[in-house]
């Protein structure tokens, strides 16, 4: 569960050629989807990552791609709407979080089975982050499904995951583009995804909210918690109302879980900026993706069609990095 990289050797021996590429896909809720988007002209370029690490939902896109499961990662979340999304939402009153997420773990069993992240054909990392201590957790081994329900594990909506006697949470938190992970396991070229960057200006007013001239509620009111109707406000169908709001959210109307994932975003965007200037990938993704809200899992393809414009206008840079790395090379490598 330490930071236990696979062996550069058995990378650099890869057939595809000398030099070895390292994908890192970061956090952002349903941004997320963008990589979908990404992968596929990766492959279609004939561009496939040797390894690749990933954070919160990176790390289920990552790692499912890293098993074989594109396609069929890609046809799901095409199916996705607000009505079956919400299906997969298990409220749960224990355990530090508002969901427990059992039902999407158990989702991405029926795709892996009892896969270990070392019987994967693609060396992958996932990040987690360590409750209690802040320490950054790399995940090379263990059980598939654990460790990538480990790495997003957000703190306040997702119960903390319990992996080999620690209690784990969202790797955002202390490395939301992970490039750490596969420039220590011997890239020569990361590609890295930074799903946030864009995003930030997504929740911003256009103009100041209209004054309204309503009083507060009262603490009586019908939708506050008092003693008398404290079950009606924990009913689950509530629960996931209160959630996840009405389709559309205007103005300075916000639910519980955009705020604590923009206040989340923000954090990640800072963590980011620090990580990325002390251990710059050589190519940097940046997906237009501000229209896109962290819970909107319902608007795959657009997201997709997003990443892939992100690969596509990259894919100069990509193969500049490339042919740089292999010019670098020693004679004897080649």
């Amino acid at each position: 569960m330490t930071p236990c990289p696979s062996s550069p050797l058995a990378l650099a021996s890869n057939p595809q050629g000398p030099v070895v590429i390292g994908l890192a896909l970061g956090g952002g809720a349903a941004r997320g989807l963008a990589h979908l988007g990404i992968l596929h002209v990766l492959e279609r370029e004939g561009l496939r990552p040797h390894l690749v690490a990933g954070t919160s939902i990176g790390a289920v896109v990552g790692g499912l791609w890293a098993a074989g499961r594109l396609h069929e990662l890609t046809e799901w979340a095409m199916q996705l709407n607000r009505r079956n999304m919400l299906g997969f939402l298990d409220f749960t009153l224990d355990g530090g979080g508002l969901i427990a997420g059992r039902r999407l773990m158990e989702r991405m069993k029926q795709e892996v089975g009892e896969t270990t992240l070392e019987q994967l054909p693609t060396p992958f990392t996932a990040v987690a982050t360590e409750c209690g201590t802040g320490r950054e957790i790399w995940l090379t081994q263990g059980d598939f499904v654990t460790t990538i329900r480990a790495s997003y594990a957000l703190p306040g909506i997702f119960t903390p995951a319990h992996v080999e006697g620690r209690w784990l949470l969202d790797g955002a938190l202390v490395n939301p583009v992970p490039v750490a992970p596969v420039r220590a396991a011997g890239a020569d070229v990361i590609i890295a995804v930074d799903l946030n960057a864009d995003a930030l200006a997504h929740s911003r007013p256009t103009e100041d909210p209209a004054p309204t001239t309503e009083k507060p509620s009262s603490p009586h009111a019908e939708d506050a918690p008092g003693i008398e109707n404290i079950g009606d406000f924990l009913n689950p169908e509530r629960l996931r109302r209160k959630f996840l709001g009405p389709p559309r959210m205007r103005g300075n109307q916000h639910t519980l879980s955009s705020v604590i994932l923009d206040a989340f975003t923000i954090t990640q965007d800072r963590i980011t900026r620090a990580r990325l200037a002390e251990d710059p990938p050589e190519v940097l993704l940046v997906p237009r993706l501000r229209d896109i809200g962290l819970f909107d899992f319902h608007r795959t393809e657009e997201a997709m069609a997003i990443g892939a414009e992100a690969a596509e206008e990259a894919l100069p840079r990509i193969r500049e990095a490339v042919a740089k790395a292999a010019a670098q090379k020693p004679k004897n490598q080649n």
